[in-house]
């Protein structure tokens, strides 16, 4: 059985990690998670400022993983927008040297159906999703190459034939994201760079629940299980533990040991009637 106090904090010393999507929720959860594991840190998002209805700002998140002991660059970025992307490889590798973890988190969430999808709808949700994810892959995986060492991330679904109204755009965009990591992870099996996808079983507090009235806090669990898996995976060598669709969940109980998740739930205890979103 795995070593859960190895898996869950692993040591990233040395190790540089960016996080898009990090001025809020997961990903700002995930990126002091880094730090807190030794991880230097760069914050990419749009949100330089706090507002009432987008609290949190890549700036504050920087701070807050700098009080940790660790260094920490906030990028604002665009991640529809090729050159920003590009620049934010460059500015990663100019101030560390290097890039050893990507997560692309940044995300577009909506949920409607065909007729209520314009086709400029449809272009943000992919530009933000997918195409964001392959840009970043794009422009990160040489720096990885050099240094034959990396992990990357996509928070997505798994491949998936179900038809999924109400969100069809959506999915699109989150299963291209599915395919850019198991497509990176075959072609560069031997460079040992890991692509793998990781999603929640339920749905997970964070400001796109809080904001689409996602049932109710009773029904979240805290981003914490997220972080915690995404340890787990980040603790690997990447060779070993490659080209896999998680769950948070199954990543939890194969790379860690741990098949209790009741802590996890937002008020401490599981629902009556659970509401799970693993097969969207």
């Amino acid at each position: 059985m795995p070593d859960p106090s190895l898996a869950l904090h692993p040591d990233l010393r040395g190790r540089v990690a960016l996080v898009t999507g990090s001025s809020r929720g997961i990903g700002k959860a995930l990126a002091l998670r880094l730090a807190a594991e030794g991880a230097d840190v760069v914050v990419a998002a749009k949100s330089e400022q706090s507002t009432d209805r987008l609290p949190g700002s890549i700036h504050q998140t920087a701070e807050e993983i700098r009080a940790l002991g660790r260094r920490a660059l906030a990028v604002p970025s665009d991640v529809r927008d090729e050159e920003a992307i590009r620049r934010l490889i460059e500015r990663t590798i100019e101030e560390f040297g290097r890039l050893d973890i990507l997560v692309n988190n940044a995300g577009a969430i909506w949920l409607q159906s065909i007729l209520q999808t314009p086709p400029k709808r449809f272009d943000l949700v992919m530009g933000v999703n997918v195409r964001a994810a392959y840009a970043a892959c794009h422009y990160a995986l040489p720096h990885m190459v050099r240094q034959q060492w990396g992990h990357v991330l996509n928070m997505c679904p798994r491949l998936s034939t179900s038809p999924s109204p109400g969100k069809v755009a959506y999915m699109i965009s989150k299963l291209g994201m599915a395919y850019v990591a198991l497509g990176l992870a075959a072609e560069h099996s031997a460079d040992n760079i890991a692509g793998n996808t990781l999603w929640p079983r339920t749905i997970v507090e964070s400001q796109a629940s809080i904001n689409w009235n996602m049932a109710g806090r009773s029904q979240w669990r805290t981003p914490e299980i997220l972080c915690d898996a995404s340890m787990a995976i980040f603790s690997r060598e990447p060779r070993t533990a490659t080209g896999r669709q998680w769950i948070d969940e199954e990543a939890l109980t194969e790379l860690a040991g741990v098949t209790n998740f009741d802590h996890y739930w937002c008020e401490g205890k599981p629902p009556a009637h659970p509401i799970y979103i693993d097969k969207w």
